[in-house]
């Protein structure tokens, strides 16, 4: 049985959804002033696989991400390049896609954009209002802390803790310091399209927390079974859900909290102040698609994640035998080749233990821990160069089945391996500004010394090939060379 660690109550839980056979997730989205950077994408990485293991399990799931496309951000961004919001909003949004696709991910059934939902957002804070919950200052609409008794118990805070130290301005629209905006009065020069909408209390745009809480309602009704976010929104953002989502319908919101941790580079939290951000964009001009997904399914989504030259490497390194393993496993069996029955029981037991970590909060570490288990036996059965017979080409099939099963679950291994190898190394040797050719004729020149049988000669230019960072191997039908990984 499923099982998942649950923010709300703060512990592993059997999972059991509102409606037999059917699962409804909210995932908060970006918001798009500019290129997401790579920390941006552990959530939809992760979600990604969520969705494809809930329905290997047999549920029907419905998934929705949106866009925040109103934001002081966004504001901030059209007025300096003296666009409008929208203009702004659009362009990262079309970027967005645009590495999501290159990620190879599964599209959402919903992407709600803020703008789309404004009745929906005003109809939400005039229930609140009419419910006693909220009130109306100055042309702003608050939320009502103290109207809310359970406030807090998503993140564990309590209201007596969170107003100590507090500063008070005697000026301000709010009665408590921790009451918090549902709809913000336009300010003076925000007239710039997608910035400002009319509404009961005046022209204005909705605060950053009512957003979600209107759009999970307009598109699942006032439950869901699964909310996510990064844990930098536990608080307040997604306790501010909570207060205004339960006392609007009167429901239990979500029944499910599931948050992924923070992506660190190379040691330190990821910041612009710093200086360390890496956009995705850069980052796919570089590197696979494939060794962002391993950097972060390798990694347990609740664990704090590194983003460092040394975990690309891993990453690099863990693709290359896996690809590898799957590479001679393609080429050695077809469509009629028969399973190895033998082979077939040890991908089965590894096929329960991996679904057994993955039934465990979503154990992607030690379902990777299994994979390489496998990967291991496969290697010592068979070995690339060997003469192919049946019995090798029945266990490359049973293998192919069990990883192109665990593969398409993670979005994991579905390049072509023969044709992922050469992308791989032609990265690798861009980096090293090397070319192919240049590799080729080094190797080239050492097979022609060992069948002169100069082997000083061989030595030296597989020492130099070594020192350049290429691996060199000697099969029955020639040399065959990678780039060490």
């Amino acid at each position: 049985m499923l099982k998942v660690y649950n923010s709300l109550s703060r512990k592993i839980e059997d999972f059991k959804p509102l409606k037999d056979g059917h699962v409804k997730i909210y995932v908060c989205g970006p918001t798009v002033y500019s290129y997401l950077h790579v920390g941006n994408f552990r959530g939809p990485v992760f979600f990604n696989f969520v969705r494809n293991w809930l329905e290997h399990l047999g549920y029907k799931v419905e998934y929705a991400v949106n866009f925040t496309d109103v934001d002081d951000k966004i504001i901030k961004r059209a007025q300096d390049e003296k666009v409008s919001a929208t203009d702004i909003s659009e362009k990262y949004i079309a970027e967005y896609k645009k590495d999501f696709k290159a990620l190879g991910l599964r599209a959402h059934d919903h992407n709600p954009k803020v703008t789309t939902y404004m009745p929906q957002i005003i109809d939400f804070v005039k229930t609140l209002i009419e419910k006693e919950q909220a009130y109306v200052s100055g042309g702003d609409v608050n939320f009502s802390i103290s109207k809310f008794k359970d406030y807090g118990k998503l993140s564990g805070r309590k209201v007596d803790d969170l107003l100590e130290g507090v500063r008070i301005d005697v000026n301000d629209k709010k009665q408590s310091p921790l009451d918090f905006a549902l709809w913000k009065t336009a300010k003076p020069g925000e007239n710039l399209q997608g910035s400002s909408w009319e509404s009961p209390w005046g022209a204005g745009r909705p605060g950053w927390h009512i957003e979600c809480s209107a759009m999970v309602k307009a598109l699942f009704g006032n439950q869901i079974d699964i909310h996510g976010g990064g844990l930098d929104l536990l608080f307040p953002h997604h306790e501010n859900e909570v207060a205004q989502s339960e006392s609007c319908t009167g429901e239990h919101y979500a029944k499910y909290w599931m948050h992924w941790n923070m992506l660190n580079f190379s040691g330190n939290k990821m910041s612009k102040s710093l200086g360390n951000v890496v956009n995705m964009h850069d980052f796919l001009q570089t590197n696979h698609a494939e060794i962002y997904k391993w950097m972060i399914l390798s990694s347990h989504y609740r664990s704090l994640a590194d983003f460092s030259d040394s975990t690309l490497d891993f990453a690099v390194a863990g693709l290359a035998r896996v690809y590898s393993a799957l590479s001679l496993a393609t080429s050695l069996c077809n469509e009629q080749t028969p399973f190895d029955k033998i082979f077939e029981v040890e991908c089965k037991n590894t096929w329960d233990k991996m679904t057994e970590a993955l039934n465990h909060d979503f154990g992607t570490p030690a379902a990777f821990a299994e994979m390489f288990e496998l990967v291991r036996k496969y290697n010592a059965q068979v070995k690339r160069g060997a003469k192919v017979n049946v019995p090798s080409a029945a266990i490359s099939k049973s293998f192919l089945s069990l990883m192109n099963k665990f593969g398409s679950l993670l979005s994991l291994f579905q390049e072509s391996p023969a044709e992922f190898l050469i992308k791989l190394d032609d990265m690798l040797l861009e980096k090293k500004k090397l070319t192919r050719a240049q590799v080729n004729q080094l190797v080239e020149a050492r097979a022609q010394a060992r069948a002169n049988k100069d082997f000083a000669k061989s030595d030296e230019l597989r020492k130099k090939l070594t020192e350049m960072g290429i691996s060199v191997s000697d099969l029955t039908d020639g040399s065959f060379w990678e780039v060490t990984k």
